[in-house]
């Protein structure tokens, strides 16, 4: 694998996968720039050292070749403003404008491809009506499949060297993230927002300084057991907040009245607990919580023990007893991940749990402890409580960077690091 900062651009034309799948309003304008502004160094980085890019993204789920609002058309005006450098549109990036734009592409110069999932074989998926029999299904498969390979080979031979800086799908095995790859044995990168995700998620998984805590929260537990199996192992502490916390309790023979539960997991919940226990490992749970008496921000609230909650109320967030005691083992903890808030925190009333639970994982990080934030959540979290710029690292991950803490290796990653 190449280094970005040392590999030598001059004269190279360089495609890029980046992550431009920004939200738009009914006018096509973008609405939140954040995707785009984490590529901008890898861009400007290529352009400084001699090179051009070519820029290759999905935007949504197209049904179809050219829905016209999916159209990676829309971004050029701010690519523009941004990059400070005229940007050239290619239509279709399997056409020839494509094909003729990349080829006379000079140093300096940016091209940007049209939506790449377009084509069915960017995501070698099949688009079939709901009514399509197993046989149309086999047979569409196996077409698509065989269609992927010369898709692939005709976005490389765009370029002269292959930049993967798209966290956000790194855990797609897509033709522009994963296959693309291999056209480029000698000549293939992370870009600098890829290289800063993998070595911050390495850092806390396979680097961390103890004590490590783990605070894992959000609605259920049963999108959480893969991250919980590989962390148990790793961590010293496991603080459990949010929806899934009352699994847990209840499992534990709590009350937990009109509180979200998934009474199939209750059993996996004590199985999680004992095997917390066999590892010297603490679980912390809630011990008291908000409930309230309907799941609205206006609704009668109380504070209660979170295992005697009575019938008709629910727990919507954690309570002053259990913020005070995780905060003081937050604070005294050298590395934190965080994933999931601790209540309903979009609700002004609910939202004093994931806000404290956030300032304390800063205030560990100001005195040299190393956090890790990711998944949607706990991102806009602590975007809303303006703390993004006080914990070590946000990941933009969402999907990737749960697939990262579940243990697994990323397609999008293994394709670079592989020979």
């Amino acid at each position: 694998m190449k280094n970005i900062d040392s590999y030598d651009f001059t004269g190279k034309r360089a495609l890029i996968r980046v992550d431009f799948n920004v939200p738009l309003d009914d006018n096509q304008k973008i609405t939140d720039t954040t995707r785009i502004d984490a590529a901008l160094p890898t861009i400007r980085k290529i352009l400084a050292g001699g090179g051009s890019t070519i820029l290759c993204s999905h935007l949504g789920r197209p049904k179809k070749i050219g829905e016209p609002k999916l159209s990676l058309r829309h971004l050029v005006p701010y690519l523009e403003q941004v990059l400070g450098v005229p940007v050239k549109f290619a239509d279709d990036c399997m056409g020839q404008s494509a094909a003729d734009l990349s080829a006379t592409l000079k140093p300096g110069e940016v091209l940007l491809l049209e939506n790449l999932r377009y084509y069915e074989e960017e995501e070698g998926k099949a688009r079939l009506p709901e009514t399509a029999t197993d046989e149309e299904k086999a047979a569409a498969k196996s077409r698509v499949k065989a269609s992927q390979k010369e898709f692939t080979k005709k976005l490389a031979g765009y370029a002269d060297c292959y930049v993967n800086d798209a966290y956000g799908t790194a855990h797609r095995a897509h033709a522009s993230t994963a296959l693309v790859a291999a056209y480029f044995p000698n000549d293939k990168m992370f870009g600098y927002l890829m290289n800063n995700e993998v070595s911050n998620i390495t850092k806390v998984l396979h680097e961390a300084q103890h004590p490590f805590t783990a605070v894992l929260g959000g609605a259920k537990v049963s999108s959480k057991i893969e991250i919980i199996n590989n962390l148990l192992s790793k961590v010293d502490n496991l603080i459990i907040g949010g929806g899934m916390m009352f699994t847990f309790i209840k499992a534990k023979g709590g009350q937990i009245g009109g509180s979200l539960v998934e009474n199939e997991y209750i059993e996996l919940a004590k199985n999680i607990m004992a095997g917390a226990e066999e590892l010297g490992v603490k679980i912390l749970i809630p011990t008291d919580a908000v409930i309230a008496n309907a799941f609205a921000d206006d609704a009668e609230r109380k504070v209660c023990k979170s295992n005697e909650i009575p019938d008709g109320w629910l727990g919507m967030d954690i309570g002053p007893e259990t913020i005070k005691y995780f905060s003081e083992v937050l604070v005294g903890s050298k590395t934190i991940l965080w994933n999931g808030p601790m209540g309903v925190f979009e609700m002004c009333n609910f939202q004093k749990g994931t806000k404290d639970i956030a300032l304390a994982i800063a205030e560990s990080t100001k005195q040299g402890g190393f956090s890790l934030v990711g998944g949607g959540d706990s991102v806009a979290a602590v975007n809303k409580f303006k703390l993004a710029d006080k914990v070590s690292y946000v990941s933009t991950g969402g999907g990737a960077m749960l697939e990262s803490i579940e243990g697994k290796v990323l397609p999008g990653v293994k394709a670079i690091l592989e020979d």
